[in-house]
């Protein structure tokens, strides 16, 4: 362990990395305060902390602090969303660059939507809740470039975990992707009902399949031209090729109406296997061409909650996964089932850790850590 940051309250957030400096979204005072963290990555030490402050009390879900959304950069400024408090752009020294009001985003169960940069845009996806959007702003003022309402419609079927209610709850907390396929960018946004692809110059879609779940929580992955999608609470399964137009849901290569497990993480591919953590500490891979499962095994938590959240990152054929008890799982990256190591922290998390430079940054409720391989001492 290279060093142990405290952090203020609890967050579902995770870190990111660029260059020495660490950043994390947090709130204070329970989203009173929604603040970002600026840590140097070699002592652990707190460079700054910037943030906006925020009284209207807005609904969460008793797990989902607010500030679940993480942040983003591409070197010289970083952008965090803090929903219904706006988003804001910072310089590496912690200077305000601009603020963006995207109105209020209201769900009984809070956001966990990140942003993303793509050019000189970055894209949101503001919501869940009655004022779901997608939105283009201009990474240098927060300009609003473009915008598309995503309205959120109960579908005449629930087949997920709400199956045979109406008025269940609804909405995605998953994060845009964007993708280049065929000679040709695309965001990728699973919503209540479709995944959907649109323009990153103009916000137009390029296509929509049916079938995607009335929630959503992961985010979808991108790899080997197949594009992987999972609903959430119990929902649907969706993997397809990129690109088209119009209506592709006939394109569709696996489809699967309703999982037997619950969903937050997100999914990783390679060398035609999809690799999921699930919801209650079961891992899994499948065949990327075909959806079938070839292992599930639960994964041994060292303390109660081994419940897992996060996404698993990969590193060369190594899966890292984080669950709930702070333990995390090295896993081979393989169609055999394989625990390379387990190694606990003891404390609550639900956040995915991020590799950089040989070192791992993984955020608890506690705390930001830093974990590396010891340095070795030349004798002569």
């Amino acid at each position: 362990m290279k060093w142990r940051a405290p952090l203020p309250e609890a967050g579902n957030s995770s870190p990111i990395v660029w260059g020495d400096t660490v950043f994390v979204t947090q709130a204070v005072r329970d989203g009173k305060e929604r603040t970002l963290m600026a840590f140097d990555q070699a002592t652990g030490k707190l460079r700054w902390q910037r943030g906006v402050a925020y009284e209207p009390e807005d609904p969460r879900h008793k797990t989902n602090p607010h500030c679940s959304a993480s942040p983003v950069t591409d070197g010289e400024r970083v952008v965090a969303s803090f929903a219904s408090a706006g988003i804001v752009a910072y310089d590496f020294s912690g200077n305000s660059l601009w603020k963006a009001d995207l109105g209020p985003q209201v769900h009984e169960w809070g956001q966990g939507c990140s942003p993303v940069i793509h050019g000189d845009r970055v894209i949101v996806y503001h919501g869940p809740g009655e004022n779901s959007a997608l939105h283009a702003l201009d990474k240098r003022t927060g300009e609003k470039k473009w915008s598309v309402p995503l309205k959120e419609v109960d579908p005449p079927e629930r087949f997920d975990g709400f199956a045979g209610q109406r008025g269940g709850k609804l909405g995605t907390f998953s994060t845009p992707l964007v993708i280049t396929s065929g000679g040709r960018d695309e965001i990728i946004l699973p919503v209540v009902n479709r995944v959907r692809a649109f323009a990153p110059a103009t916000g137009l879609e390029l296509w929509n399949a049916d079938g995607m779940s009335p929630l959503v929580y992961s985010s979808p992955t991108f790899g080997e031209g197949m594009l992987v999608t999972y609903g959430g609470f119990f929902g649907s399964v969706i993997y397809q090729k990129p690109g088209g137009a119009g209506d592709v849901t006939s394109k569709r290569l696996f489809y699967e109406r309703k999982m037997r497990k619950h969903t937050i993480g997100s999914p990783i591919i390679k060398d035609g296997h999809v690799y999921l953590c699930v919801t209650d500490g079961f891992a899994q891979c499948y065949e990327l061409a075909t959806g079938k499962m070839l292992w599930e095994e639960r994964l041994p938590a060292t303390g109660a909650a081994s419940q897992a959240w996060g996404s698993a990152v990969l590193a060369g054929d190594r899966l890292y996964v984080v669950n709930q008890s702070g333990d995390t799982f090295v896993l081979r990256a393989a169609p055999k089932f394989q625990i390379i190591a387990t190694n606990p922290l003891g404390e609550l998390s639900n956040s995915t850790p991020a590799l950089s430079d040989d070192e791992i940054f993984l955020r608890t409720h506690a705390a930001l850590y830093c974990i590396a391989e010891a340095k070795q001492t030349a004798s002569n």
